[in-house]
C-alpha cells in the first residue's frame, strides 16, 4: 500500500491517493533529503519549469530535526533564509597548536535540519509542476523505457535524479571507503559559557584510538551550544562510545560540568575515492549517490548547491541534465589522503593541524571546497610531510 500523507502546514501540495493511475512525468526525483529537495528549490527558482510534470518520491515525510549541515560561503547562497547561525570566526586546537582564525571574506554558515526541510517544503508545495509521493522505491530502471517501482507500481518519466544509496558499490584496488560518523548533543547551560562569536571547526584534543577523531562546537548562544563528537574510521562505534566521547569533552576539555542535553543527532557519511556514475542512461545520480560528498571531509551541502545549479543550468540551455565532469586533480588529492588516512600512515590530526597552521586559513577552505588554483595547490601540498604524500600518491597509481 502506498503512504501518502500531509505534512503540517502541507495541505496545497498534491499527494497521491488510492487508486494511483500509472503517469508519465518529465523528471522523477527520487530521495528527499538535501540532494533531492536541493534540486527541487533550484527549479523553481529558475522560473523554467512551469510547464514540467515533476514528481517527488520517497518512503516517507522528512518532518525530524535530525541532522546539521555546515559549510563555508562567501556570499548570500540560495537557503541563506534559513541559516540557523554563522560565524565570521573560527578556532582550530590540536596538542601543540591552536589559533582562532578569522575568515573573512568567508562565513561559516549552519542550517538545521527541520528548518531546510520546511523550508524546501513550502518552496514545493506552491508550485504547480511538482507531485509528492511516498511510498517504498524499490527499483529504478533506464533502458528502453526509464522510470522507477513503488511498491509494485511502475511510474514512468523522461529522466530520473536519483539521491538513494541502495549498497555499498564493489571497491577495486587503489579505492578506499571510511565513514565519517557523528554524535551531537544540543546542551544548555544555567552560567553564560560560550562565546557565541567563535565556532571551533576541529578539536583535536581528545584521544585517537579509534582513528582520526575530532570535536567541533558551533555556539548558538552564551548559553547553549552543539557539540558533535566525529570519527573518520571504517566501523562505527557503540552508543556508549560516543556518549562517553562527548561527555569527556564537554567536561574535561570545555570543563562544563552543569549542562543539560536538550537535543541529539546522529549521522554516517562515506568518505571514498569511488568513482560514484554520475549518470546511468537518463538516471542522473545526485548527492551522495552521485559523488557529491568530497572524499577526503565528508562536506556535502556546498558541493550538493553547486551540482543542482549545474544540472539545473544545464536542463534550461540544453534541455538534458548532462554535465562535464569536474576536474580529477581534487579526486587525486583526496585519493592520497583517503589511502594516508585508511593505512594511517599519518595521524589525520596531524595532518590538518599541519594544514592550518602552515597555510593561510581562506586558502585551506578554499582548497576544501575544491576552488583553488594549481598555485595554491602547490602551496598547500608543499607544506605537508613530502615522503608520507609522495608514497601514498605513487601507490595509488601501481
Amino acid at each position: 500500500m502506498i503512504l501518502a500523507r500531509y505534512l503540517r502546514n502541507f495541505t496545497n501540495t498534491k499527494l497521491f491517493h488510492q487508486p494511483m493511475p500509472q503517469k508519465q512525468y518529465d523528471y522523477i526525483i527520487t530521495g528527499m533529503g538535501c540532494a533531492g529537495l536541493s534540486l527541487a528549490v533550484h527549479m523553481i527558482q529558475s522560473g523554467k519549469f512551469g510547464d514540467k510534470k515533476i514528481l517527488l518520491a520517497d518512503e516517507a515525510p522528512k518532518d525530524k530535526n535530525d541532522r546539521t549541515w555546515c559549510f563555508w560561503e562567501k556570499d548570500a547562497g540560495t537557503f541563506e533564509s534559513i541559516v540557523y547561525r554563522q560565524w565570521e570566526h573560527l578556532w582550530f586546537y590540536s596538542d601543540d597548536f591552536y589559533k582562532e582564525f578569522s575568515i573573512q571574506p568567508y562565513r561559516y554558515k549552519m542550517i538545521r535540519g527541520i528548518d531546510f526541510y520546511n523550508y524546501c517544503y513550502s518552496v514545493i508545495e506552491q508550485h504547480p509542476a511538482f507531485e509528492i509521493l511516498y511510498g517504498k522505491i524499490e527499483n529504478i530502471f533506464s533502458a528502453k523505457e526509464t522510470g522507477i517501482i513503488v511498491e509494485g507500481r511502475t511510474i514512468y518519466s523522461q529522466y530520473v535524479f536519483n539521491s538513494i544509496l541502495f549498497e555499498m558499490p564493489s571497491l577495486k584496488k587503489g579505492e578506499h571507503w571510511l565513514l565519517q560518523h557523528f554524535k551531537g548533543w544540543t546542551i544548555k547551560t544555567e552560567e553564560k559559557t560560550f562565546d557565541h562569536h567563535v565556532a571551533t571547526l576541529m578539536d583535536f584534543r581528545i584521544a585517537q584510538q579509534h582513528g582520526t577523531s575530532f570535536c567541533y562546537l558551533l555556539p548558538f548562544s552564551a548559553t547553549e551550544a552543539l557539540v558533535e563528537y566525529t570519527l573518520f574510521t571504517p566501523s562505527l562505534l557503540k552508543e556508549q562510545e560516543y556518549e562517553a566521547g562527548l561527555k569527556n569533552y564537554i567536561e574535561n576539555i570545555l570543563h562544563i560540568d552543569d549542562y543539560t542535553i536538550t537535543g541529539k543527532e546522529f549521522g554516517v557519511i562515506p568518505m571514498t575515492n569511488y568513482r560514484f556514475p554520475t549518470h546511468q542512461a537518463n538516471i542522473i545520480n545526485i548527492g551522495t549517490a552521485g559523488g557529491q560528498t568530497k572524499g577526503s571531509s565528508g562536506y556535502t551541502f556546498f558541493f550538493i548547491q553547486q551540482h543542482s545549479k549545474a544540472l539545473v543550468d544545464s536542463l534550461t540551455r540544453t534541455g538534458k541534465p548532462f554535465i562535464t565532469n569536474p576536474s580529477s586533480k581534487f579526486h587525486f588529492y583526496d585519493s592520497v589522503l583517503l589511502h594516508i588516512l585508511t593505512n594511517n600512515t599519518l595521524p589525520g590530526k596531524d595532518i590538518f593541524s599541519t594544514l592550518f597552521e602552515k597555510n593561510k586559513v581562506q586558502n585551506v577552505l578554499t582548497f576544501l571546497n575544491n576552488e583553488s588554483s594549481l598555485l595554491q595547490d602547490i602551496q598547500i601540498i608543499s607544506s605537508l610531510p613530502t615522503l608520507p604524500f609522495l608514497k601514498a600518491a605513487v601507490k595509488q597509481y601501481i
